[in-house]
């Protein structure tokens, strides 16, 4: 897993609320079990006009010029700015690959779904919550023109426009994990040697155990 510092990128404004793992990747999808090859599915039904052909090959298939993701600059964003329950619903991992292969890095809600949210962190996609206020200002931006562009910084825990920051709070454990690029397991490896001499210690005072 990459690590995560400090990104910059442009915004996306998806200026919706409830947005669940369904909508982000549709269930007909979910027979890939790798965490590649989802970026073209992203968000499936809105982005197509033939919603959920998995028969087509995706160069073949209609776009939906009206959908952000589908409009330049858009199309390159990288920091998805979203409302209230983002990623709520059911609890596929898929949903987080897709935003991850299209690009996405970062994304800007005033909650998440509580899964969603912790699968996020252990595939180096950084949530970031912020008060509906600060949604409300960033949303502001980003009508005013298009191809805004943020810079996050984890290592601050801030948000920076060309003119104003926005700081976020992250919990210390994740925070620490992507700017390392670990995953939960990954972090548990790091103390693989202590782990050892424990079982091996543990063998010898207690040899019933084993």
């Amino acid at each position: 897993m990459d690590g995560f510092s400090v990104h910059i990128g442009l915004v996306v404004p998806f200026d919706r609320s409830n947005i669940d793992t369904d909508a982000i990747v549709p269930k007909q999808y979910l027979k890939m079990l790798e965490k590649t090859g989802f970026g073209d599915f992203l968000f499936d039904d809105e982005r197509y006009l033939d919603p959920g052909d998995v028969e087509t090959p995706v160069s073949e298939r209609r776009k939906n010029p009206e959908f952000v993701l589908n409009r330049p600059p858009y199309d390159r964003g990288s920091i998805l700015l979203s409302r209230a329950n983002f990623g709520c619903g059911s609890s596929r991992e898929h949903a987080v690959w897709a935003l991850k292969n299209f690009g996405i890095r970062v994304v800007l809600a005033s909650s998440f779904g509580d899964i969603f949210f912790n699968n996020c962190f252990n595939n180096g996609l950084l949530p970031v919550i912020l008060d509906e206020a600060s949604i409300d200002e960033l949303f502001e931006l980003a009508g005013r023109t298009d191809g805004v562009e943020l810079t996050v910084d984890l290592e601050h825990c801030e948000i920076r426009s060309s003119d104003k920051a926005w700081q976020f709070v992250v919990e210390p454990g994740r925070r620490r994990n992507l700017l390392d690029g670990l995953d939960e397991i990954g972090r548990t490896l790091t103390y693989a040697d202590s782990i050892r001499n424990y079982e091996a210690t543990r063998n010898e005072l207690e040899p019933w155990l084993y």
